[in-house]
């Protein structure tokens, strides 16, 4: 191996070493960032009578928001490589904001006291997986695969729950949902590590990857603790 080449592989490996902590680092703030949006537009949304009314009196309007939130984060999924940071950040705050929108019913669903427990408990078992995923050496990849099955799964029963209104099935959907984001809480957080491990990448790639690991990231805490929400919300307002 010549001298160039060896010093092209340890400049390679510094790269690396430093890039990777740091962008880590950008992935749990636009995380955190996010969910702070969510949060406190679900809250502003429910103290405000005329909005939820408006939200929540009308079927078309509280739908047509979930198709947009569902348009909205598979366009933001596919086509964030091609965007611009900017339009992909600002896309990102805007699916925050909506998703505050449509979550606001928690707050006039359940107390104050239930949402703090489970956020808590939420935060706590979401950050015991992420920090597994980042340090385990067990190759994730083939679980991943059987909880996207289970995810697909999960929708669909709870598709045909919606018709059967069934408690007991509700119940067995919540129990079984913790552990499919449980594990993909994992598995998203190995693949984002793998990757930014495979090579040294341009600060605008890593920008990207950041943005796309926060949005992975963020879809798995709020489920996580929406269906840890079914479990622990049985003292309702």
């Amino acid at each position: 191996m010549d001298r160039d080449r060896l010093y092209t592989m340890i400049d390679e490996a510094e790269g690396k070493r430093v890039a990777l902590p740091a962008v880590m680092r950008k992935v749990y703030t636009w995380m955190t960032m996010a969910l702070a949006i969510t949060g406190i537009t679900a809250y502003g949304v429910a103290h405000s009578p005329a909005l939820i009314y408006s939200i929540f009196g009308n079927r078309l309007i509280f739908f047509g928001l979930i198709v947009a939130e569902l348009v909205m984060v598979i366009w933001l999924t596919s086509r964030l490589h091609k965007m611009s940071i900017t339009s992909a950040t600002l896309l990102f705050i805007c699916y925050s904001i909506l998703n505050g929108v449509v979550l606001s019913s928690i707050f006039l669903l359940f107390t104050t006291a239930v949402l703090a427990k489970t956020f808590f408990i939420c935060a706590g078992t979401f950050a015991a997986m992420s920090v597994y995923g980042a340090v385990t050496k067990r190759d994730l990849s083939s679980i991943g695969k059987l909880l996207f099955m289970a995810l697909i799964g999960l929708i669909l029963a709870s598709v045909v729950n919606i018709f059967l209104h069934s408690s007991g099935l509700e119940m067995i959907i919540s129990y079984v949902g913790v552990l499919v984001f449980v594990g993909l809480t994992a598995w998203d957080t190995q693949k984002i590590r793998a990757l930014l491990a495979e090579d040294v990448f341009p600060e605008e790639t890593n920008q990207r990857i950041a943005l796309l690991g926060a949005l992975s990231l963020y879809l798995d805490f709020v489920n996580l603790f929406l269906y840890l929400l079914r479990i622990f919300g049985n003292n309702r307002n």
